[in-house]
């Protein structure tokens, strides 16, 4: 009999995590909501950032190549070629200093450089703002998750505290499922701020290293264009 009374008991005490859902206090289930919508969307950014990032250094990396392949007169002879990656672009921004470099005077020399030197500098800035895009997303995941959480944990234990104050019964059972939700509430807080802490940081080191590569990619330009003006004027 007593093994039985145990197991009943123990059985009670048993519950799911829907049937915990389903008895929470609706401010909890507020919370518990914004986490796991706040945790989707943040699965969804690191999902598109890791595609369009990898893909526009991809793409980029491959201009370069092709344009230190010696094959720049090729992209001068398209003009009117919509770029497709950051790398063509650059390109773009300065395609009229490029083909005018042949045919201007030494006194407009440095003019040409500092022109194409402000054109470039404004179109590795876009190229660093179309990337990223959505790293905002991150980065207020990861800083307010785990204060939702956390709210939605200090208004468990409210509750538990509640419970045993209108039934004068201080037991486990009582007590269990305010508390059950409040330790759910800061879990869904972790789980929803931990990765988009950890994808921040990484994507935000990607992107420096692409911003580094566009910098470098556009000071070599430069040095082409100078060297390209100087020898039409010799």
């Amino acid at each position: 009999m007593e093994e039985q009374a145990l197991s009943e008991v123990a059985s009670e005490a048993t519950f799911s995590l829907f049937g915990l859902l389903a008895d929470a206090d609706i401010v909890v289930q507020m919370v518990l909501l914004v986490l796991l919508i706040s945790s989707i969307w943040s699965w969804a950014v690191v999902a598109e950032k890791t595609f369009s990032i990898g893909g526009a250094r991809k793409k980029a990396q491959e201009f370069e190549e092709a344009f230190w392949g010696g094959r720049s007169d090729e992209f001068e002879m398209r003009p009117g070629q919509a770029p497709n990656n950051a790398g063509a672009r650059l390109f773009a921004a300065i395609s009229r200093e490029w083909r005018d470099a042949k045919s201007i005077s030494i006194v407009e020399h440095g003019t040409l450089v500092a022109r194409a030197e402000r054109s470039m500098r404004a179109t590795v800035d876009r190229e660093i703002t179309r990337v990223s895009g959505g790293l905002g997303v991150l980065a207020t995941i990861g800083s307010v998750s785990a204060f939702i959480g956390l709210f939605g944990t200090v208004w468990g234990i409210m509750n538990a505290f509640m419970n045993i104050s209108a039934k004068q019964d201080p037991s486990l059972a009582v007590v269990a499922g305010p508390i059950a939700e409040a330790l759910f509430a800061t879990g869904m807080g972790l789980v929803a701020a931990i990765p988009a802490v950890i994808f921040y940081n990484k994507f935000s080191g990607d992107i420096n290293r692409y911003a580094d590569g566009l910098d470098a990619f556009a000071q070599d330009i430069l040095v082409r264009l100078s060297r390209r003006a100087s020898d039409g004027n010799s």
